[in-house]
């Protein structure tokens, strides 16, 4: 062990993102030299960042040991394959967001070229058709792929929708197995080291000292750590993403739940609808400029599927990300570093990406400034990717039917977007470098999905012999139709593998 290795760890608050990072420290640190200690307050109630997810929480879970059917039980979670979009194109449209790619390519051409080639000759399916996902998810279906899975079901892709309090609590329990000591209080102070500006200690309302060589900060939108002591600032991104406020509530629900997110497009924001196997998880994120709160309330409760099980929850935030996601001696994860609204499920994306990139770059007590440089800088691009895919689903719209939408369609983007989009509408191309969290199929099936069609394909799509082409794409469209026939229904595969106490 180097002299300049750090021994002790500091987690600042609890819910999500805080147990997300102790049960990580736990598992892949050495634990006979690294102690961790993660703080929070019974007073302090957490936001909880998310009910849904995307699939590499699938692998984040697997890195920790943790069993899928034993979590899913105990956080009485579901499988997710995608999302279902509802008038965000235009009104009285739909499309789906299939995790997973759409069908195969063929000699280096991507599929959409293919199908975009095709559906110029004749009418076509919506392409969620050649979607594994896709496909089960129309008819509410799932079945696990095995390690061994052979196409086309190899190619289905899930999350999860789960209680994020009860993630919390399950991580929690792996956590302090693995030794991470809990301790119970306030934070009401923060002391820095005189000479470096690190954050030394943090003093507990009874007069607690808990000191520390590295601290995490997952102490939510006030980023107790990262800003209000070490005021680090914050890029505010609202003038591409206008949404600022959200209203929650859960209600009952009965029957098979939907292997899918839906987003339903509302006059100033939309609504989301999260099934889990107790209850519906639903809520409206708005603009509070063409919103008020009362009506974004009346609005949610005039929409749930069934009785409300709580008081509705409101919540205030700016999209945006911390100047620096690591300073000094401070890592902020979940709401403390940043937030790009819930459209895709990212949130705990970032907070697993931000572990991730940590455990890679972990520090030494001399805290080098290229690693943490590194660090911020990839931090950034994740955010940034995470804030113009979502930035897209509002710009590629059609409506007009009010300020909020005509502001959304006309509004300038950010570079990178605007460049992306220029490349799709001329030959349908899109280039992802291999970091970035959305693949190819998921900028194909939102922009196909919102009425964004490309003036022409790649001229590589022509080489290719049409009648073996359109024969190979009905053969693949089948194989994916009948493999989602053989599944079980979502609840009934729920009932035999991961069914959760009522």
């Amino acid at each position: 062990m180097s002299e300049h290795a750090i021994r002790e760890v500091v987690v600042v608050g609890g819910g999500t993102a805080g147990w997300m990072a102790a049960a990580a420290f736990s598992v892949l640190l050495d634990r006979r030299t690294v102690k961790v200690t993660l703080i929070e307050s019974d007073e302090i109630g957490t936001v909880g960042v998310g009910e849904a997810t995307i699939p590499p929480l699938v692998a984040y879970n697997n890195m920790l040991g943790i069993k899928e059917d034993e979590f899913l039980a105990a956080t009485q979670g579901t499988f997710k394959l995608g999302i279902e979009f509802v008038d965000w194109g235009a009104l009285g449209t739909r499309y789906f967001h299939p995790f997973g790619e759409h069908g195969q390519d063929f000699r280096g051409v991507h599929f959409h070229q293919l199908y975009l080639r095709e559906a110029k000759r004749r009418a076509l399916p919506d392409i969620r058709e050649w979607s594994m996902s896709g496909a089960a998810a129309a008819l509410g279906r799932f079945a696990r792929p095995g390690p061994d899975a052979r196409l086309p079901l190899s190619q289905l892709a899930y999350a999860f929708h789960f209680d994020a309090g009860l993630y919390a609590r399950f991580l929690r329990g792996l956590a302090e197995r693995n030794e991470v000591t809990r301790v119970e209080g306030r934070i009401v102070d923060v002391a820095l080291h005189h000479e470096s500006g690190n954050v030394e200690a943090v003093t507990l309302a009874d007069g607690r000292s808990v000191a520390g060589e590295l601290f995490i900060d997952c102490s939510g939108f006030r980023g107790l750590l990262i800003e209000e002591k070490l005021g680090t600032g914050y890029q505010d991104w609202s003038r591409w993403l206008p949404c600022d406020r959200a209203v929650a509530v859960p209600c009952a629900y009965s029957g098979q739940p939907d292997p899918f997110t839906r987003s339903t497009a509302r006059a100033s924001g939309w609504q989301w609808r999260i099934p889990l196997q107790h209850r519906m998880g639903n809520g409206i994120v708005y603009s509070s400029a063409y919103m008020e709160r009362g009506e974004a309330e009346a609005l949610l409760l005039a929409n749930l599927e069934g009785e409300a099980l709580a008081e509705p929850r409101h919540l205030g935030f700016t999209a945006g990300m911390r100047r620096l996601a690591w300073n000094r001696n401070v890592v902020a994860l979940g709401l403390s570093g940043g937030f790009v609204e819930p459209l895709e499920s990212t949130s705990i994306h970032l907070v697993q990406s931000g572990i991730a990139k940590l455990l890679a770059l972990f520090p030494d007590r001399r805290f080098d400034a290229a690693e943490r440089d590194e660090y911020n800088r990839q931090m950034e691009e994740v955010y940034e990717d995470v804030r113009d895919f979502i930035i897209l689903h509002y710009k590629a719209t059609q409506r007009d039917d009010s300020d909020f939408w005509n502001y959304c369609r006309t509004m300038e983007v950010p570079e990178k977007l605007a460049a992306k989009l220029d490349l799709w509408r001329g030959k349908a191309r899109l280039f992802r470098e291999g970091r970035e969290l959305f693949g190819t199929a998921s900028w194909v099936a939102v922009l196909l999905g919102q009425g964004v069609i490309p003036e022409a394909h790649e001229p590589a799509a022509d080489a290719l012999d049409p009648d073996f082409v359109a024969d190979a794409m009905e053969k693949m469209r089948l194989s994916y139709a009948r493999m989602a026939e053989h599944m079980p229904m979502q609840g009934d595969f729920i009932a035999q593998a991961c069914r959760a106490a009522r």
